[in-house]
């Protein structure tokens, strides 16, 4: 028999809005940014709009999580300590944090999860923030099933894990190209996207391998087919990226994971959403219907080599057929879809570039564009913008009910409804209201007046009645009835939640290392104090202070060694090159190291 587990789906938001419909779609919790030290500079959000959040979050049981997951330097850690307290005031669940200097501060009862950037991959690392307070650790998405497992046998914690959305080709943390690029700082929410960027691949001898191509910009992440598997691993929080994205897309994926999670739960009823109500919806979600540069499965189940989209760092959307032929003013497509007006097409054009036209006009299999493109018979197209269901999920496109049991009983003066819902939460409302006997039977005008919900919150799923005989009520009267305790309900909930609320107490165990180079990321004292405090002997300060000469820019899985199938310990293969190979652009040279012992790749900034 397995353990009783609560599973949360988190949701991104980029701001209230997003937030409000990641919960209506079926987020258990939502995170996003305040105004400052978020890892998204541009996805701040004031206190107000968060403090609306989570009034609106906590009716359904849901959490809301703000991200201060940037390091910060020493000048803003007053500045940080104040954000903090007005966070929790505000109501938030927990934070999500980089910066163990945080834990050094004169905090509130908040919980504290461990950020993905603070390079969680390793059941040591785990467990020494465990140790150290931490309520949730975002484990590195890099990991395998195997892995995660490990981490989960060593501790106790809540692990959180990545299940949908863009991905970061360094362990999230450890990158520094964008800082040595262009000054901008990953670790400080300003990432300029380096990743994402077309590179000539050189070898030693300045041959050209590959000539401008996206060689560091991933597939976006999609374990939809692999959420039980995830939940047997130890995952108990399942994470949707995606700060930065619009509503369509958080309402979509949302509402694909909900309807993939409350399937399993069906199957494995010792598997619990972790939040309260149930969600309908307007539409079909489809994942491929939301920005995506293709899918891959990453390291889950282990390495692989299609991860990588070379040829473009923007969305390919949802595979529709190939081109037939092609005429003056229309092509025509061999295809299961159909396409619409307006839809947005796409496809890599000779040179392997992306191109894409607007729909016109679709007749059966032909397609009528703005402009005609220059394309050729065979084509595979994709679509990339599907005009029906933006339309359809631009407005309202979900519901989210609270379950409730009624009884309807009388008493002396008159008759009372109580309402009691899936959590327990119990409202009574009376009327005065004279006995008088009906003259046909009421049940069925009765189950009908109290069943109207509307648009309230709630939905009824038991209606009792106890009477000594068959009372007449006016319809009226029992509109009243139902008003009255759907609005004490709704009080009782607003006012009935509680959030866990945690008092760090001081740690001295061991961390794992007794040094910290600049892969550490210490930019202020608290955090030197706390590294010293777990017994880190050797301190360095962070690349964003004091920047590395000949520095690792990045560390990645991805190895561009294995994707040209020249893998020496994997494929057992014979291709060689002429090593060391190099990114290269028009201002910058990146050496590659292939760390085989570790299965890494090194990306390391080469001075001019």
């Amino acid at each position: 028999m397995k353990k009783e587990k609560h599973i949360e789906l988190l949701s991104p938001a980029k701001n209230l809005e997003c937030g409000i419909e990641a919960i209506r779609h079926g987020a258990d919790a939502v995170y996003l940014g305040a105004d400052k030290f978020g890892a998204r500079a541009s996805a701040g959000n004031p206190v107000e709009d968060i403090k609306k959040l989570c009034e609106f979050a906590h009716f359904y049981n849901a959490k809301v999580y703000v991200t201060v997951n940037t390091i910060i330097y020493e000048d803003e850690l007053n500045e940080t300590e104040k954000l903090i307290w007005s966070l929790y005031h505000a109501g938030v669940d927990a934070l999500i944090i980089q910066d163990p200097g945080i834990l050094k501060l004169n905090l509130p009862p908040i919980a504290l999860h461990a950020s993905t950037q603070m390079d969680n991959r390793t059941p040591e690392k785990v467990k020494f923030l465990e140790d150290a307070g931490f309520e949730q650790v975002v484990l590195a998405r890099e990991l395998s099933l195997k892995e995660i497992e490990d981490i989960h046998k060593a501790t106790s914690v809540k692990l959180e894990a990545f299940v949908h959305g863009a991905l970061c080709v360094s362990y999230s943390g450890q990158c520094y190209i964008s800082q040595a690029m262009f000054g901008r700082s990953a670790n400080r929410g300003e990432c300029a996207q380096c990743c994402r960027l077309p590179y000539d691949l050189v070898d030693a001898s300045g041959k050209i391998i590959m000539h401008s191509k996206h060689l560091l910009s991933l597939k976006d992440l999609n374990q939809s087919d692999q959420l039980e598997q995830l939940i047997d691993s130890g995952i108990s929080s399942l994470k949707i990226e995606g700060r930065l994205k619009d509503i369509s897309y958080v309402k979509n994926v949302t509402a694909y994971y909900r309807q993939k999670l409350d399937d399993i739960f069906r199957k494995h009823p010792e598997y619990h959403q972790a939040s309260s109500g149930h969600c309908t919806y307007t539409f079909n979600p489809v994942l491929e219907k939301s920005f995506s540069r293709g899918f891959t499965h990453y390291f889950l189940n282990g390495r692989v080599n299609d991860i990588c989209s070379p040829n473009t760092p923007k969305s390919l959307g949802e595979e529709m057929g190939r081109v037939k032929e092609v005429r003056n003013n229309y092509l025509t497509v061999a295809g299961l879809k159909s396409f619409s007006n307006g839809d947005g097409v796409c496809y890599l054009n000779e040179k392997g570039d992306l191109s894409g036209f607007r729909i016109n006009r679709v007749d059966t299999n032909k397609l009528y564009p703005h402009e005609m493109p220059k394309i050729q018979p065979n084509t595979l197209l994709y679509r990339n913008y599907d005009q029906d269901f933006e339309r359809v999920i631009s407005q309202s496109s979900a519901n989210r009910k609270i379950d409730v049991n009624g009884l309807l009983s009388e008493v002396e003066n008159g008759f009372e409804l109580t309402l009691i819902d899936q959590d327990n939460y119990k409202a009574t409302s009376t009327i005065d209201q004279p006995k008088q006997l009906a003259r046909t039977s009421q049940e069925e005008n009765l189950r009908k007046q109290l069943g109207k919900m509307g648009s309230s919150p709630f939905e009824m799923k038991i209606l009792s009645i106890k009477f000594s005989d068959e009372w007449f009520i006016p319809s009226s009267k029992l509109n009243e009835l139902r008003h009255n305790a759907i609005e004490k309900l709704t009080v009782e909930r607003n006012n009935g939640y509680k959030r866990t609320e945690i008092n760090l107490t001081e740690t001295k165990h061991s961390f794992t290392t007794k040094s910290l180079s600049y892969l550490g990321n210490v930019a202020n004292n608290k955090t030197k104090e706390f590294y010293t405090e777990h017994g880190v002997e050797l301190i360095e300060d962070a690349f964003e202070l004091a920047p590395v000469k000949e520095a690792i820019v990045m560390r990645c899985r991805h190895c561009i060694r294995y994707m040209l199938n020249a893998c020496p310990t994997h494929q057992n293969s014979d291709v060689k090159y002429n090593e060391p190979l190099y990114l290269v652009n028009k201002t910058n040279r990146f050496r590659l190291k292939f760390d085989c012992k570790n299965c890494e790749m090194e990306v390391i900034k080469e001075e001019p």
